[in-house]
């Protein structure tokens, strides 16, 4: 396909898309709009990054735009569900963009944020609401909002949903919403208990998938590199001041590793950040904010917090600490090499660690062999040549050993940032997340 004007969306989002940049549809959304405009209940599997958003938001928008509302006031006629609140905030964004010519109204509502801004927003309703399924159930439950009139609901990043623990909200949910709608499943993984959801939720669905199962993006460059524990935040510091790092997401385990990794990259001259649960809504938002506008190098994260960061040219992505579930780490590195850009992903690995590698090697079919850390000259990591006895000596993060570095000469320094085109961080939400159901297969067992 070689635009969207043969997707066949009318005059004003083509004018949209093209005043965004928008050439060519991604394979998902090629794939996923002409059965969204024809009506049909539909189940993606699709990576971050794939164009998914658009795959939705676009043909929901054509659809709705058919049909006149009243001025006064906008019903409920698209709804997103979403896991988490930058998540939330980033789809809400996207879908007010790609809408604006024809009027939609758009609100996203999440938890974290004073309930009666969010009610104050909702006076005058929407066409399409974004919401998390906590928030939404308790503005349901009080009688706020009516879910009378939907006419699409869209499941984004179903499995995350899932995990999250949010199918009794989900459950619940239903039972506000008319039996007669279309409905859209978008999910990374199609694992048993999505199909189960999508069997109950669906009918008579059309698929489509543009990723392989649990494999990562083709053009991201995967190294691993052994590493002791107590070593970490020394070798991160020397992999980003000696290769010259710019933009680079580092996930945690913990919210305060994460606090401790950001002030020792501070202390040795990095600008970094860190974003969890514990921060306030207002601060991960400015985070995100100066993260991708190039006003911070590094942002330290844990997963629920980075899930659904939206920046593009993302270089590189750092797993300081191995996640202990390997589909986690298929959505880690799915931050970089994003679009067909090529990305890094590094994995600091401790031997307490290898058996989750070995892990993540077996689900995504591909060994991760442990390497030496690598020499970092001229702005590039040399792989194959280690640090000078780096299994005995600490390194300082110069990648000098107590006895002499890998390469003689001053400590490197942090460079100069180079400022990334401005471009307003789209994210989600950790979400107050409810204890994990007590197994993802008996899902409608009640």
């Amino acid at each position: 396909m070689s635009g969207f004007t043969e997707l066949n969306l009318c005059p004003e989002l083509n004018a949209t898309l093209e005043a965004l940049g928008y050439r060519e549809p991604t394979p998902i959304q090629s794939q996923a709009i002409p059965l969204v405009l024809a009506g049909h209940d539909l189940i993606a599997e699709a990576q971050t990054g794939t164009g998914k958003t658009a795959s939705f938001a676009l043909p929901m928008i054509e659809r709705l735009s058919k049909t006149p509302v009243a001025a006064d006031y906008h019903a409920i006629r698209g709804l997103v569900l979403v896991p988490t609140r930058e998540l939330a905030i980033q789809v809400g964004d996207n879908t007010l963009e790609y809408g604006q010519l024809l009027g939609m109204r758009v609100i996203s509502i999440f938890g974290g944020v004073r309930f009666d801004n969010q009610l104050r927003k909702m006076k005058r309703g929407a066409d399409i609401l974004v919401a998390t399924p906590g928030r939404l159930l308790d503005m349901l439950k009080q009688k706020k909002l009516t879910l009378e009139q939907l006419e699409i609901l869209v499941f984004d990043e179903a499995d995350r949903m899932l995990d999250l623990g949010f199918i009794n909200e989900i459950k619940a949910l239903l039972a506000y919403m008319p039996e007669r709608k279309q409905t859209l499943l978008f999910s990374a993984t199609l694992d048993e208990s999505v199909e189960v959801l999508a069997d109950k939720l669906l009918d008579n669905p059309k698929r489509v998938s543009v990723a392989k199962r649990n494999a990562p993006a083709s053009q991201v460059t995967q190294r691993a590199y052994a590493v002791d524990n107590r070593d970490k935040a020394d070798v991160l510091a020397y992999l980003i001041t000696g290769a010259h790092w710019q933009q680079t997401l580092v996930f945690t385990r913990t919210k305060r590793r994460a606090d401790e990794l950001a002030a020792s990259l501070q202390h040795e001259g990095i600008d970094a950040l860190a974003i969890h649960g514990d921060k306030h809504q207002k601060e991960r938002i400015a985070t995100l904010n100066a993260f991708a506008n190039g006003e911070v190098n590094v942002l330290v994260a844990t997963d629920v917090a980075a899930r659904g960061l939206d920046i593009e040219s993302l270089p590189q992505v750092v797993n300081y600490d191995l996640p202990n579930q390997p589909q986690d780490y298929v959505h880690r590195i799915g931050r970089t090499g994003r679009a067909g850009q090529k990305g890094l992903a590094v994995s600091l690995v401790a031997p307490e660690e290898r058996r989750f590698l070995n892990a993540i090697s077996e689900l995504i079919n591909k060994p991760l062999q442990l390497q030496p850390v690598p020499v970092a000259e001229n702005g590039k990591l040399t792989d194959g040549k280690a640090l000078a006895d780096n299994s005995k000596r600490k390194p300082t993060a110069g990648g000098h050993s107590a006895k002499g570095g890998a390469k003689s000469g001053a400590k490197p320094q942090p460079q100069a940032r180079s400022k990334a085109p401005s471009r307003t961080a789209k994210s989600e939400p950790e979400p107050n997340v409810p204890a994990r159901s007590a197994g993802r297969r008996s899902l409608f067992s009640k």
